[in-house]
């Protein structure tokens, strides 16, 4: 299988991650610690399992190049980008400034670095890895 299309099928698993952990600090994190300290936990949360989807995922590229490992990240990032935008513009019918807002660091917000951990995560674990 093209590396690309493992890079789709293991970033649906990061949407899924990413789903439950919505729900997550939706209906507990935030009702239980506040919208401040639920929204870092949450987006230490998701950061984590999207360290551990590329922990999984390592293997089964197989041995890369660094430039392809950043190539996953990057493609990863797109995906994200592409259904936070999509989905929350036509799904959600959020304007431009309510989805802008989630790139601001206010009240907690960690997301930006949320982006950074997907786009870094396969090239780190690459490292780490020895692959």
């Amino acid at each position: 299988m093209a590396v690309w299309m493992k890079a789709a099928l293991f970033w649906i698993a990061i949407l899924a991650f990413a789903i439950v952990n919505g729900a997550l600090r939706e209906s507990f994190l935030i009702p239980s610690m506040g919208s401040f300290a639920g929204l870092i936990v949450s987006g230490i949360l998701l950061s984590t399992c999207i360290f551990l989807v590329a922990w999984i995922a390592a293997p089964w590229y197989g041995s890369l190049a660094a430039h392809q490992w950043i190539g996953i990240g990057l493609f990863w990032l797109l995906l994200t980008l592409i259904f936070e935008f999509g989905f929350g513009r036509y799904v959600q019918h959020k304007t431009w400034d309510e989805l802008l807002d989630a790139y601001t660091f206010q009240g907690g917000n960690i997301w930006p670095l949320v982006l950074v951990a997907t786009g870094i995560a396969p090239w780190i674990v690459a490292k780490v890895r020895g692959l």
